[in-house]
């Protein structure tokens, strides 16, 4: 009886380590085919195939990738700072992992009678939500693991005892820092459109909104955040910090084997993260206009077309982003330092200012 009573009151942290597990694989499927459509795209738009050897159509390009990464030789720098240099690419790929436990993956499952289960979901728990972790300032949460992750790079660059690895880290604490700025500003209109920090709270906001989706009158705010966003991922045309022509490979030059891979999982996956948080901000998440007229709301097959919906707009920014890679060249340092503090910025504190000058009249 006792063992019984246990079992019960452990049941629901059960289920939900089976969605922490089921979530991060699932990113991790994502990031992993991410990085094999890019190789795809950018070999279309250049010109060549790209991988097409492992698997039918190169499909199992990423797990050869990853036993490649395993089997290498890990070199480590004789003068390097032993601790800071192998947990430094652990801070990376955490605080680029953190941030998903907080996104709403669709709407909760409410239709079905969740008895079935030995011992429920909880007390007085009837819906089945698929989201990780619910918090009321999520908004918050992603910013401020997110803000974590340039401790990451910065510690590579200067655990490494290099130059060009400091030059590197050095840059990206000046670059993140300076665009993230930009990027939070850029949010204040979404929130006070929503009234709330709750990412499930914006979705259903956007819900009873005219426009449906917060892109419409925040169309200046996703300007800023998107442009913020590539900055903040070190992304093309902001990839100063591992600027191959000037720096050799910038913070991770000194970096081999599976920690380069830790590396390059993190990089990956933060541009997954912020695809995430600007289509839950200005896209409305899983929600789809129209959707509940044909399907119930609460009801699976919502939810999974729901799912799939977000997953796509997901998809989408991730094209976006090896469509600008393959297209655009690299800002100097200057110019993106001048870019980011003398015409993002102002821009995102003219959005806000004119936010809040509507919404002071439209709630008179």
């Amino acid at each position: 009886m006792e063992f019984e009573s246990i079992l019960k009151t452990a049941f629901p942290f059960i289920v939900i380590s089976i969605g922490v597990l089921m979530g991060f694989q699932i990113v991790l499927m994502i990031v992993a085919y991410t990085v094999l459509g890019e190789r795809k795209l950018l070999g279309w738009m250049q010109g060549r195939i790209g991988p097409n050897r492992v698997g039918p159509w190169g499909v199992l390009q990423p797990f050869a990738d990853l036993l490649k990464f395993i089997l290498k030789e890990d070199i480590v720098p004789d003068k390097s700072t032993k601790f800071v240099y192998f947990l430094a690419p652990l801070v990376a790929l955490t605080c680029a992992l953190m941030p998903i436990v907080v996104y709403p993956f669709g709407p909760a499952i409410t239709t079905v009678d969740w008895s079935f289960l030995p011992y429920g979901l909880g007390e007085g728990v009837r819906a089945l939500p698929l989201t990780i972790a619910k918090i009321d300032v999520g908004v918050l949460f992603v910013f401020g693991i997110t803000s974590v992750g340039v401790y990451g790079i910065a510690l590579a660059g200067w655990s490494s005892n290099s130059k060009y690895s400091l030059m590197g880290g050095l840059r990206s604490s000046a670059q993140m820092i300076s665009y993230e700025l930009a990027m939070g500003a850029s949010v204040i209109g979404v929130v006070m459109l929503a009234g709330t920090l709750d990412l499930n709270g914006i979705i259903y906001a956007q819900q009873q909104s005219t426009f449906r989706w917060f892109i419409i009158p925040q169309f200046i705010g996703f300007f800023v955040f998107l442009i913020s966003a590539f900055a903040e991922t070190n992304r093309t045309p902001f990839d100063l910090p591992e600027a191959e022509t000037e720096l050799v490979a910038g913070f991770h030059t000194e970096y081999s084997a599976l920690k380069f891979a830790l590396f390059f999982m993190a990089e990956y996956v933060n541009m997954f993260t912020v695809s995430m948080m600007c289509t839950v901000l200005f896209l409305g998440g899983w929600y789809v206009p129209g959707l509940s007229h044909i399907f119930e709301v609460g009801s699976i097959p919502y939810a999974v077309v729901s799912h799939v919906a977000f997953i796509g707009k997901i998809c989408a920014f991730l094209v976006l982003y090896i469509w600008v890679r393959g297209t655009l060249p690299r800002f100097r340092f200057d110019q993106l330092m001048n870019f980011g503090w003398k015409f993002l910025l102002p821009v995102a504190l003219a959005n806000v200012i004119f936010t809040i000058i509507v919404v002071f009249f439209v709630n008179r």
